[in-house]
């Protein structure tokens, strides 16, 4: 399963919205420092109403939703790259994770202690990325001192990375991350070997108070930041209330769904983190169903049917014949499996098929 991380800053909100993620009480969330030392880990459902639309035709009894990895990891402070804080260790963790939730807090509190005595999260977001900017370039020099001696006899493997690294060198330190630097699919492979922490998808995270979440659009710390992810790293970035989040734990769906109501909004934009981090790990859904369960399969954008197939089982992938296949919305708007065929919504198709978001599969098989 893939591994979204949460990162930022102490004391920004980052276990607050990881409880909240899990809907549940598992990170220490207190109002200090390095609150969070090892990393805590949780697996959360995605959220997904064409599943639940989905179930609701087919008349299944039962829905099981796709899931994803958070790792809730320690804050980070000026100067980690170079063993500040939590340094290395820190560093480490990102390290093992898939893409990084970057949490950024856009309030006042004086109740709530910043690291560095003010609110500006762009001057925080340039703290962080800094910092794993300076890890990258170390974690260059280290490559190019173990491959020094491939590249003096001119080994063609060691002269291409050798390259690479002096254009990802260049690009690094003008202040811009691993990941915007635009390259060829064969490069991109290739500089998987420098395991570069700014090479990672990120999504940000801009954490509200509760009063504000309503009116969050109109914030000008959120506006300043949108523009600024967007313009620097064509990135996205998703308003949450953390601490909002992590009340409406302890409330039936029914009191969340009513205290949100008083708050002029009807979600706090958890669901749509959710579903953003799940794309950006470069995942994507499809559905099956029988008279038990309807059910989200994860699979890697660009999977064809019989790895899909392998998904739900080994044996459908070795022994795949074809799939049957039928959006998801057809499948709804027809209300029924047998008005679906009746008008000519199924189709089938073959090993070469790449499955899309939101398909609806019934494979065929022979084993």
């Amino acid at each position: 399963m893939l591994k979204a991380g949460i990162i930022g800053l102490p004391n920004v909100g980052k276990s607050t919205l990881f409880n909240a993620i899990l809907r549940a009480h598992k990170a220490p969330a207190e109002n200090y420092p390095f609150c969070t030392i090892e990393p805590n880990i949780g697996v959360v459902q995605v959220p997904d109403e064409r599943l639940e639309k989905l179930a609701a035709v087919v008349k299944a009894p039962r829905i099981i939703h796709a899931a994803i990895e958070f790792v809730d990891i320690a804050g980070l402070v000026k100067g980690a790259s170079k063993g500040e804080g939590l340094g290395n260790k820190f560093l480490s963790h990102i390290r093992e994770v898939d893409a990084l939730v970057h949490v950024l807090r856009c309030f006042e509190d004086p109740d709530v202690v910043h690291v560095t005595g003010s609110i500006d999260p762009i001057r925080d977001l340039e703290i962080v990325n800094a910092e794993l900017i300076l890890a990258d370039l170390e974690s260059l020099h280290r490559h190019r001192e173990k491959i020094a001696k491939d590249i003096k006899r001119h080994d063609k493997t060691a002269l291409l990375e050798d390259a690479l690294m002096q254009r990802l060198e260049q690009h690094l330190n003008s202040g811009q991350l691993a990941c915007t630097l635009k390259l060829y699919p064969e490069e991109l492979a290739v500089t998987r070997n420098f395991f570069l922490l700014t090479d990672k998808p990120v999504i940000y995270a801009l954490n509200v108070k509760e009063q504000d979440i309503s009116a969050a659009a109109l914030n000008p710390a959120v506006q300043r930041v949108r523009e600024y992810v967007q313009t620097h790293q064509g990135c996205e970035a998703v308003v949450i209330a953390a601490q909002l989040e992590s009340e409406l734990v302890d409330l039936s769906p029914e009191e969340a769904l009513e205290y949100l109501k008083e708050l002029g909004v009807t979600e706090t934009g958890l669901s749509a983190l959710i579903r953003s981090t799940y794309h950006l790990l470069g995942l994507r859904t499809f559905f099956t169903f029988n008279e038990n369960e309807a059910r989200a399969w994860t699979i890697h954008a660009g999977a064809t049917a019989p790895k899909a197939a392998g998904v739900v089982h080994t044996d459908f992938e070795r022994g795949f014949i074809k799939a049957e296949v039928i959006k998801w919305n057809d499948l709804v708007e027809s209300g029924s499996v047998a008005r679906a065929r009746e008008t000519g919504h199924y189709r089938t198709e073959g090993k070469e098929y790449e499955v899309q978001d939101g398909d609806v599969l019934l494979f065929k098989f022979h084993v």
